[in-house]
């Protein structure tokens, strides 16, 4: 198959060109010019036109959530949005007969109401990268009576925590923290949330493109099984060779302890605090349905071990 990646030089693209280059030809699509040696070209926004005949387009170029608040949100609508309406207004003037938008979960929903979250729940976004997110996919979804008379394909994927080798988010920062040999503080909070392996990913994103018998529609993606934050840390102690050491101190001390923290810019901020220990748990089971699958390629577990070992060796 002949397919473009948009944003194919970022930490996603890297991964899927490295897991498709042998059983497909490769475009790319990015700011980033940096040649890739399994990839045939790589265009820049200018040169839509340019680009050669193709069957598919895997839409991943975007502005990431930024934790830290320090984005402005003009961006996240300019990048999330804007370039989203152009590359989905080229799809449909270009012979490519399906795209893949690479949405989120946060475009649904900050937080999870319920056991879990599934594609049915009315979309409340909360702030700029969420919003400008969803903005996209009601874009896209716009089309649909254009799309279905030109009988091409459309699918919005909402993952969860992406992680693999090159991953540079949360995970990276957690494994950085516990190999310090600082004990974990956290271990009173009950919590379970999902990730979303490279691998899983690619796995689904490749059945999408090569299959003719899955319906477009908007497709959660995630792991199988959800994990607490302190099954991570005996992960990342495991990986590491070390002993693990979770400390249970009340959860209102350290409600207090993120609150001056965060007062003085360290790293344990009320925003990291409620990210390392509320519940996010996904269902994936829309997707495993229409692939016809019970279950994803890699489990949570042998994931996060990949991904820690790419932490190890990197």
């Amino acid at each position: 198959m002949k397919i473009l990646i948009t944003g194919i030089n970022g930490f996603v693209g890297s991964n899927l060109t490295k897991e498709w280059k042998e059983r497909h030809l490769l475009y790319g699509l990015d700011i980033n010019q940096t040649p890739k040696k399994d990839v045939s070209k790589i265009f820049n926004w200018e040169e839509l036109n340019e680009i050669p005949s193709i069957d598919a387009i895997v839409h991943l170029a975007g502005k990431a959530h930024d934790t830290k608040n320090e984005s402005e949100t003009p961006e996240y609508f300019a990048v999330n949005t804007g370039l989203t309406q152009q590359i989905f207004d080229y799809f449909l003037e270009s012979d490519a007969e399906k795209f893949i938008f690479f949405s989120s979960v946060k475009a649904a929903a900050e937080k999870v109401q319920g056991e879990f979250l599934t594609e049915e729940v009315l979309p409340m976004p909360v702030g700029p990268y969420g919003e400008s997110k969803i903005k996209a996919e009601k874009y896209i979804l716009s089309k649909q009576e254009l799309t279905a008379q030109q009988q091409k394909k459309v699918y919005i994927l909402r993952p969860c925590m992406i992680h693999g080798p090159g991953n540079k988010g949360n995970l990276n920062l957690l494994y950085k923290v516990v190999k310090m040999g600082i004990p974990w503080p956290l271990g009173a909070y009950d919590n379970r949330r999902s990730f979303c392996s490279i691998d899983n990913l690619s796995f689904v994103v490749e059945q999408l493109i090569v299959r003719e018998d899955i319906s477009s529609g908007i497709y959660q993606v995630c792991d199988d099984e959800a994990l607490s934050t302190n099954e991570l840390i005996r992960l990342i102690n495991d990986s590491l060779g070390k002993k693990t050491m979770i400390w249970k101190l009340p959860t209102g001390l350290m409600n207090f302890a993120a609150g001056v923290c965060g007062a003085l810019h360290l790293p344990l901020d009320k925003e990291r605090l409620r990210k390392l220990t509320e519940n996010y748990v996904v269902s994936n089971q829309k997707i495993k349905s229409a692939l016809g699958i019970e279950k994803m390629p890699v489990s949570a577990r042998e994931g996060i071990k990949k991904t820690l070992e790419s932490f190890k060796n990197g």
